[in-house]
């Protein structure tokens, strides 16, 4: 019950960094430039991470959450408008 506890927190809190990221990149591009390929990876990433954490009861809850969310950090950081804005701050 407690794996199958932290597997269903571990999904919510992947739809939530998510949907986080869906809602930053469509207030800063807008429709005709959202990052789909981006999202897309987000998706799969999340969904590989939910299913290592159901198979690997190991895996502390924290741990998962953590990966994800650097995942995604990482993902956000290799879009248009965060490079457009990074290039924009530096010069």
């Amino acid at each position: 019950m407690k794996k199958t506890l932290s597997t269903l927190i571990l999904a919510g809190i992947v739809v939530l960094i998510t949907g986080t990221f869906c809602f930053a990149e469509y207030a800063a591009a807008g429709v005709e430039n959202f990052p789909y390929f981006h999202l897309g990876c987000l998706i799969v990433g999340g969904m590989i991470i939910v299913s290592l954490k159901q198979k690997y009861e190991k895996i502390y809850l924290g741990e998962a959450a953590g990966s994800f969310a650097m995942y995604a950090i990482l993902v956000a950081l290799f879009t248009a408008p965060v490079a457009e804005g990074l290039k924009n701050l530096l010069g």
